[in-house]
């Protein structure tokens, strides 16, 4: 079984539909968004869109849940996040936002041996992330909790793996906001096979600034667009991601 894995998609289009143009042509039994499909991005009724197009399992984030269901207080806890939030909001109508409220928050796939778990931030609460570095002991529970083999907690915007044992845990990093230190849509692919799982990490190019021109037409922070941009809030010193990523090249022509 392969299955393709993406997250934090954050409403950037030009990024899932790299995203999607690469995973489309690999043998693929099925493709999983793990939360935060709207928010931050300047288009988020396209890429509901083409998610349904493309028949992708979505899992609900923290974003998604927020503006759902107009979640937002009148203290904002973020001056970016709710900004591009109540944009967001603004721009869906009665069809896409019932898409986000439909969305469930965990995901299960049977595997060889146990299962794939899925979700953003943790498994109770979309919008606290869960420390991948934490020790073993506080995070096995959650494979013998869920029986699984593998879990995919996203919510980093940072491509992260870790073995514990035969048993792995990774954050696909994120396709419309990714903060490695490099602009690109991160994409990852679980294989599961009689020799065990293997993931691979891809970092696939798009038109950053197809995207920073959006937003900088709809008044988003000035920021965020840089983010887009350098593929990191921090340029001068990103985080660090443990995961051997291949460079997908551009295709010109």
């Amino acid at each position: 079984m392969r299955i393709g894995i993406l997250s934090d998609i954050h409403a950037n289009l030009p990024a899932l539909a790299a995203a999607l143009g690469w995973l489309s042509k690999q043998p693929l039994d099925a493709i999983v968004a793990v939360g935060d499909i709207v928010g931050y991005g300047p288009h988020p009724k396209p890429v509901i869109r083409m998610l349904q197009r493309f028949n992708v399992h979505c899992i609900g984030g923290g974003s998604d849940m927020r503006v759902a269901f107009r979640l937002l207080s009148s203290a904002p806890r973020s001056r970016i996040s709710d900004l591009t939030l109540r944009w967001t909001i603004a721009q869906l109508e009665e069809p896409e936002i019932a898409f986000l409220k439909g969305l469930c928050y965990r995901h299960r796939v049977p595997l060889g041996r146990g299962q794939l778990m899925a979700f953003h931030g943790t498994p109770e609460d979309p919008e606290v992330k869960l420390d991948l570095e934490l020790p073993a002991a506080d995070l096995l529970p959650l494979f013998e909790r869920f029986d699984a083999s593998c879990i995919v907690a996203s919510g980093s915007h940072l491509p992260f793996q870790r073995w514990l044992g035969d048993r792995l845990i990774f954050d696909p990093g994120s396709v419309g906001l990714s903060l490695g230190g490099a602009p690109g849509a991160d994409v990852a692919v679980l294989e599961d096979t009689p020799q065990g799982l293997r993931v691979q990490f891809k970092k696939l190019p798009y038109d950053t600034e197809w995207v920073a021109q959006d937003m900088a037409l709809f008044g988003f922070p000035p920021s965020l667009i840089e983010a887009i941009r350098q593929g990191s809030f921090t340029p001068s010193d990103p985080p660090a991601s443990n995961a051997t990523i291949e460079w997908v090249p551009a295709v010109h022509g």
